[in-house]
């Protein structure tokens, strides 16, 4: 059955035809809320921008839905505590609109500057007014930039390029990555009393909502001027009014607002000529509505097929350099917790996963997550993606260990699992051959090498002559194709371990006869897939 996806915005064809190659895409742009709950229970993905508030009540009616993909930055119009208790993914495209946003920032910082929308609307008046718009040159002011992340730190470079001075607060970033873009930290207040120019470049939190107050405005110098393009709740707008009105701040540049879109009565910028105001513009170039399409329309993708997001917002982020290391052992992880279901004696008490090599030089969180998804969604009759696991394993009584371990074994870089039940426990090795092909190099006591895919029977069997003979004759007089099959030692004297690969799954009579072969210790049929 194909999955169903329902963009509720207008979002850039490309976006969308990237959807199409793979879903059904259904595009009804500015449903009402009330008639969207009626229909989205057919849909496995919900596709918006700011305009449509994704409410408890949305959500809960969407009974199939597995993925909600903002196409933009911002996701304060998504309840998210209420798609994570679903297990739903919820996703944004913090890269699509970096440039727009920065670009948009600096462009109200020199129109507010410069008066240049006010000397506009006086030409268009017919006149002709130079010394009503005396402005200031920013060359060798101090610019505080509040969130040194994608777009303060562009903002950074490029005001540093016009000779300004850069500060932050950002209590979220190193001293070192500061300095690689120029920027002093300092704390809030210092920000606050030092900086000639403030600009704000941080999501809407609780701590950081109306962050710009009255209280915060009266640190500040007086005729400071101020810029919002990140988000309209991390400001008290009518404080800011109040402040330009009494001279506090000089001039403003206003992009969002609390409540879009924004009317004359709601409007307390409204007949004040040093506010430059914007209708939310900051990622409204073409190059930013196709970026952030792609981008939600592959992140949607993933998630539907079950791959890990990274730009999932309620899960743990993955910073780049950390996904470059660990994202081809996302499949083997997965495939190993499957495998380790299939192994165990009963109900599982207790997983241990340690990492070695250059998985114990990085963080592996998504990697336990990815191993948890495959080891439970055999088991439950609900969806198990990686938003959920973490959370049904904790509900189950999972107890969830993770070690790094810097000491080389066989393979240099591992991940090593051990499952344990109330009847003993069982190991698997898993690594990757030239670094992107997955194998599981060992199970319990037994060397093996053999792909997590497909059916896997595992029989651990006496060392002597015809016993692959004996099983292969079983298998193939049931008309089951053998893809492949490999003997390893163990550790035990005289014993072998077989791992045939099948085409499919084997009936139970069949797995009775093998398992009455003389010389076979146990026969275990494993669906690597789940």
């Amino acid at each position: 059955m194909a999955f169903k996806v329902f963009v509720s915005n207008d979002v850039s064809e490309k976006g969308v035809a990237l959807l199409r190659e793979h879903f059904d895409v259904d595009v009804m742009p500015n449903m009402p809320v009330p008639e969207l709950c009626k229909i989205i229970g057919k849909y496995d993905a919900l596709v918006s921008r700011s305009q449509i508030q994704v409410t408890k009540e949305l959500i809960d009616a969407a009974t199939n839905l597995k993925v909600i993909g903002r196409a933009g930055v911002g996701v304060d119009n998504i309840d998210i505590p209420a798609a994570t208790a679903r297990g739903i993914v919820v996703l944004n495209t913090p890269e699509g609109n970096t440039m727009a946003a920065t670009e948009h920032t600096v462009a109200l910082l020199m129109a507010m500057t410069r008066h240049i929308p006010q000397a506009h609307q006086s030409m268009q008046e017919g006149r002709w007014d130079r010394k009503s718009f005396d402005g200031i040159q920013v060359q060798g002011k101090t610019l505080g930039i509040i969130g040194v992340g994608r777009i303060g730190s562009r903002v950074a470079k490029r005001m540093q390029g016009m000779e300004m001075t850069t500060i932050g607060y950002d209590p979220y970033i190193t001293e070192e990555r500061a300095r690689q873009v120029g920027v002093e930290l300092v704390d809030f207040d210092t920000l606050l009393a030092k900086s000639d120019y403030i600009t704000i470049h941080t999501p809407l939190t609780k701590e950081t909502e109306k962050m710009i107050n009255a209280e915060t405005i009266a640190k500040m110098k007086d005729g400071v001027r101020f810029v919002n393009c990140a988000r309209g709740g991390c400001m008290d707008a009518q404080a800011v009014a109040d402040a330009v009105k009494s001279g506090k701040i000089a001039g403003a540049g206003i992009d969002v607002y609390t409540s879009e879109p924004l009317l004359p009565e709601n409007n307390p910028f409204l007949g004040l000529p040093q506010v430059a105001q914007t209708p939310h513009l900051g990622a409204s170039t073409l190059e930013a509505q196709v970026g952030v399409a792609v981008d939600v329309a592959y992140g949607v993708i993933d998630a539907l097929l079950g791959k890990p997001v990274m730009t999932a917002v309620n899960m743990a982020p993955i910073p780049k350099s950390v996904a470059n290391v660990i994202q081809p052992y996302f499949g083997l992880a997965e495939r190993m917790g499957t495998i380790g279901i299939y192994l165990a004696d009963g109900p599982v008490k207790e997983v241990e996963i340690e990492y070695t090599g250059v998985l114990a030089e990085t963080e592996t969180q998504a990697l336990t997550t990815a191993f948890l998804k495959g080891l439970l969604n055999p088991i439950l009759q609900e969806s198990v993606n990686y938003v959920n696991a973490p959370g049904l394993a904790k509900a189950r009584n999972l107890d969830v260990k993770e070690s790094k371990s810097h000491k080389a074994g066989y393979f240099t870089t591992a991940i090593t699992v051990k499952i344990v039940t109330d009847k003993g426990a069982h190991k698997l090795v898993g690594t990757l051959f030239d670094g992107k092909e997955p194998k599981i190099v060992e199970i319990d006591q037994y060397r093996v090498d053999f792909k997590p895919e497909g059916y896997l029977l595992l029989a651990p069997h006496a060392n002597k002559p015809n016993m692959i003979g004996q099983m292969a004759t079983i298998l193939g007089n049931a008309g089951i194709n053998i893809n492949g099959m490999q003997v390893g030692s163990t550790t035990k004297d005289d014993t072998n371990i077989m791992a045939i690969a099948v085409g499919n799954d084997i009936p139970n009579d069949i797995m009775l006869q093998l398992r009455g072969v003389d010389g076979i210790f146990d026969v275990k049929l494993i669906n690597c897939e789940g």
